[in-house]
């Protein structure tokens, strides 16, 4: 039982949730200290080791002010599963509500935000890495239209739901049959957790958030975004894996193959970290108990009444 919560009562969850670099870190921090809480983050990239720049992982100070959970847990060749982050989540929640203290949900990766906050049932189907990777070797030859067109045959509500181009999930979601028999569209549901969940959307004006974006990508290069990416691909860690797919690091395959500038390359940073900020409203929408407030509100408004 946190502090405040009377018996019978379902425990407080706090998310705070929002764009990339909105400010969800900081608010989080000065909440966190004040409600005497612990920060699960809900970020699908911030769980790499050696991952740190480009992520835009809270800094070790900012992580020594306030207990952070999911954060650095695996390497980059790793596979991690939004199944794994949701039993993950659960359980660092539990562990903070055992110690009597305030977990607080944060991030801005909204798969694993509804995963979590809507209590999403999901198929418990082990990778099978043989499949998987015939799949692949299908789509190579075959283009991903085919496979997402063969999904469409044994599983259309997942089909349905998923864009012919993220061959990752049409893979997946074949994966799931082939392996169970079943498809995974009947194999997903709901189950509200028990929690009494506040969530707060931060946001911003477009001109302003953009903005924060730009200086943030910045900052990044000044602190060495670029040795950091060199760094992961000399270790072995190829442009295919899932870590490497993502903002901070794939715009820069074309600078380090010499096929373009690291000018130009910065600006395509910006330019695709604007886009996926526009993306991620989508999921935020989805969210429970959701509340969009403007970033520069008093921090007054944040704590409980």
């Amino acid at each position: 039982m946190t502090h405040g919560q009377r018996a019978g009562e379902r425990p407080p969850l706090i998310a705070i949730v929002g764009p990339t670099a909105v400010g969800k870190t900081a608010l989080a921090i000065r909440l966190a200290q004040a409600l005497d809480g612990e920060i699960i983050s809900a970020d699908s990239r911030q769980v790499y080791r050696e991952m740190d720049i480009g992520t835009a992982k809270p800094t070790a100070a900012e992580q020594a002010a306030v207990p952070h959970h999911l954060i650095d847990i695996i390497d980059p060749a790793d596979d991690f599963s939004l199944a794994l982050y949701q039993d993950l989540a659960f359980a660092a929640i539990a562990d903070v509500y055992a110690r009597n203290r305030q977990p607080l949900l944060v991030g801005g990766t909204g798969q694993y935000l509804a995963a979590l906050l809507q209590g999403w049932q999901m198929p418990r189907v082990a990778p099978q890495p043989e499949l998987r990777a015939a799949l692949e070797r299908e789509a190579a030859q075959h283009g991903a239209a085919a496979l997402h067109a063969r999904l469409t045959q044994v599983d259309p509500v997942a089909a349905a739901a998923i864009l012919p181009g993220n061959l990752r999930r049409v893979i997946r979601a074949l994966e799931v049959y082939e392996a169970s028999g079943t498809p995974i569209s009947q194999q997903r549901g709901m189950t509200p957790p028990p929690f009494a969940i506040r969530t707060f959307w931060l946001t911003r004006d477009t001109a302003t958030l953009y903005a924060r974006i730009d200086e943030r990508v910045d900052r990044m290069i000044t602190a060495g975004l670029v040795d950091e990416v060199r760094r992961l691909i000399d270790r072995g860690y190829h442009w295919d894996l899932p870590a490497m797919s993502g903002l901070g690091y794939r715009q820069f395959r074309p600078f380090l193959a010499g096929e373009t500038d690291l000018t130009t390359a910065i600006e395509r940073l910006k330019f695709d970290t604007h886009a996926f900020a526009r993306r991620q409203a989508a999921w935020f929408r989805r969210l429970p108990e959701v509340q969009q407030v403007a970033a520069e509100q008093p921090f007054d408004l944040f704590l409980p009444h």
